[in-house]
């Protein structure tokens, strides 16, 4: 099922404690962007299906990626793209976002998802996985 536009936005200005829904709304754009540059295939496909929209659509028409970045590098590529962010503030930006992507995802897509990104986006998706 996917979410309506407000709803997402809601769900990520909550959970990133945003006090406007341009916050959380330049947050997703941003970490959207460089999730879709790692995602490839019908992974890819299936997420955008569940979004809103807008949302679809930068997933779909992601920023090029040179290499998978690791999650590290995920978080300091996310503070480079929004301003004034440090690592700590991107890594609550990336929480705040992809929770609320991997709850539209569901279970069985994200294992999926998880299989295709390097170690350690379990938890920026907030899905920490056993060992």
């Amino acid at each position: 099922m996917t979410l309506r536009w407000e709803a997402f936005l809601t769900h990520v200005q909550e959970r990133g404690e945003y006090d406007t829904p341009q916050e959380a709304d330049r947050a997703a754009r941003v970490v959207l962007a460089l999730l879709g540059a790692h995602l490839v295939g019908h992974e890819r496909a299936e997420l955008a299906a569940r979004l809103p929209e807008t949302y679809a659509l930068i997933l779909l028409n992601p920023l090029q990626a040179d290499e998978p970045l690791s999650a590290d590098r995920f978080v300091r590529a996310t503070a480079a793209w929004i301003e004034g962010a440090t690592k700590e503030t991107a890594e609550w930006d990336i929480g705040a976002v992809l929770s609320v992507a991997a709850d539209a995802a569901g279970e069985e897509l994200m294992q999926r998802i998880l299989l295709q990104l390097p170690p350690g986006y379990d938890l920026l998706f907030g899905r920490p996985q056993p060992l």
